[in-house]
């Protein structure tokens, strides 16, 4: 069963070149386990996963692996290849992950609710490894509602659900539509203090890419009886976590973590574009509200 907690959705170091930067990534993944998050998603949204090749993504969970520590490592996938998805969690199960991240076939928009609920079943069936399926609709299209959720429920490669839809709505009937066993991570970290009353399991965040450590406290306490303390802490930092989902991201993070010294390169892969100025403004508000980030 995964943990409870904090998982960062990664950003993927790149150098200059465009290649992998491990030794970026040795330093963020410390960063993370640092600061006491559970886990961490490699190649997901703000890792760049669409960019990235099939055994690019392998390679990079291979590179990850001895540099996780305690970390759980989560592979990404997102495309509409049942194929290459099956292939890609049979090579992270081959790599020791402790689960993959799928997002709906996206490019089908049009097909019946039935129809991605056979695809998932489909991949969960000839996965080694757990699948936590990944409602974000605003990338893919499709919205995975409750009813399709409690049918993949069925299946006991479910072992989570990632909501970035940003639907507090969606809170309840998620929480009501899946038995406890299956985990539930919020993604719009806005409504984590929300996510946690109504019984969810943590944040697979983006903006722990720069906040792990706030996050962090922000779950304990509160898994802990501070909801107080919790509620007081997600309150000052939620106008920067408003800010970090109005800027243009990964760019924004890459940006912040190499004035931090973790990543030595901002490095996007087209079609994304480095976004300086907007990476200043957030890493000055970040100074002002939190301090510095090393």
């Amino acid at each position: 069963m995964l943990r409870t907690g904090i998982y960062p959705a990664s950003v993927t170091p790149l150098r200059s070149d465009g290649r992998l930067d491990a030794e970026s990534l040795a330093k963020l993944l410390a960063w993370f386990e640092f600061c006491g998050c559970r886990g961490v998603v490699l190649a997901g949204t703000n890792g760049e996963g669409p960019s990235l090749s099939a055994p690019e993504k392998r390679d990079l969970l291979a590179t990850a692996r001895p540099l996780a520590g305690s970390l759980s490592l989560i592979l990404g996938i997102a495309t509409p290849s049942l194929d290459e998805a099956l292939w890609l969690a049979k090579q992270a199960g081959r790599l020791g992950a402790a689960a993959a991240l799928v997002m709906p076939p996206g490019y089908f928009r049009s097909v019946s609710e039935a129809a991605i609920g056979r695809w998932f079943e489909a991949l969960m069936d000839d996965s080694p490894i757990p699948i936590i399926a990944y409602n974000h609709p605003a990338m893919t299209g499709i919205s995975l509602s409750p009813s399709l959720l409690s049918h993949l429920a069925d299946h006991p490669q479910l072992a989570g659900v990632k909501d970035s839809s940003g639907f507090a709505d969606n809170l309840v009937p998620f929480r009501e539509a899946l038995p406890d066993h299956v985990r539930l991570y919020v993604g719009d970290e806005t409504l984590l203090t929300d996510a946690l009353a109504s019984g969810w399991s943590g944040s697979i965040s983006g903006a722990a890419n720069v906040l792990a450590d706030w996050l962090v406290r922000i779950e304990s306490d509160f898994r802990e009886g501070g909801r107080e303390s919790a509620e007081a802490k997600h309150a000052l930092i939620r106008p920067v976590l408003e800010a970090i989902r109005t800027s243009p991201q990964p760019a924004c993070h890459k940006g912040v973590l190499v004035k931090a010294g973790i990543l030595a390169s901002d490095t996007l892969r087209l079609p994304l574009e480095s976004a300086p100025e907007s990476a200043e403004t957030l890493h000055r508000m970040l100074v002002q509200t939190v301090g510095e980030r090393r």
